[in-house]
């Protein structure tokens, strides 16, 4: 992978990692802003791709199509649907499915996609290995699971929501991009990877508990992803 392109979901979570990169050029597209540059020794794009799954798809298909990126790497925050994964922690895609794909009433089961191969988007394997390897070094203080990211255009606050979401498809966390990102990658034959750190609960104290912890879990996928970018 020559070039990486990074992903984040709001300014918050891009802005730290422009501060950290030396940027040569910047291109505006789409309503996005896409900062090619180096980044720990990396040559790396990172842009701010917007609330979403369209925002995020849209996103992808741009690194790929005029910057020629090899990898995606998309970081962000999301809500935990485990006991055991806490606020702060860190989970790294497996694989990523849209929960909110439903097309049932032409018989296919709830997540599958319509014509698709595909409906399951496997995270890259060497770059699952490499984030858990530098996650374990850079915050210590925090844990790393590697499992499955279930996107939605959906903020998910609701305890009955949550425990569906776990029921049927066994999710780790819940946000609301990372599975739109990794059908453009899947589709055009690149490597990817979602990160998360978790900033709620996705129950029904996900708002509290988002706004308080949001800025912390920021400064954990700001090390993570600079430290990836060293050792790759």
């Amino acid at each position: 992978m020559n070039r990486i392109g990074i992903i984040g979901a709001m300014d918050e979570e891009v802005s730290r990692l422009k501060e950290k990169m030396h940027i040569e050029k910047v291109q505006k597209k789409a309503g996005m802003e896409f900062c090619h540059g180096n980044l720990g020794g990396k040559d790396v794009v990172v842009v701010r791709s917007g609330i979403g799954k369209v925002n995020a798809g849209i996103c992808t298909q741009i690194l790929i199509d005029d910057f020629g990126v090899e990898g995606v790497i998309n970081t962000g925050i999301a809500g935990s649907l485990k006991n055991e994964i806490n606020i702060g922690d860190i989970v790294l895609s497996k694989d990523t499915l849209q929960h909110d794909m439903d097309a049932t009433g032409f018989g296919y089961e709830l997540g599958i996609i319509p014509r698709m191969e595909e409906s399951v988007f496997q995270g890259d394997e060497k770059l699952i290995q490499v984030a858990k390897e530098v996650n374990e070094v850079v915050n210590p203080e925090i844990s790393t699971f590697i499992g499955r990211v279930v996107s939605g255009d959906q903020f998910i606050s609701q305890n009955e929501k949550k425990e569906f979401l776990v029921k049927q498809f066994q999710g780790y966390c819940t946000e609301m991009e990372g599975a739109a990102i990794a059908q453009v990658c899947y589709l055009n034959q690149i490597p990817f990877l979602i990160i998360r750190a978790i900033s709620d609960k996705a129950d029904n104290s996900a708002t509290m508990d988002y706004s308080e912890f949001e800025a912390k879990a920021i400064e954990h996928t700001v090390k993570l992803v600079t430290g990836i970018m060293e050792k790759l």
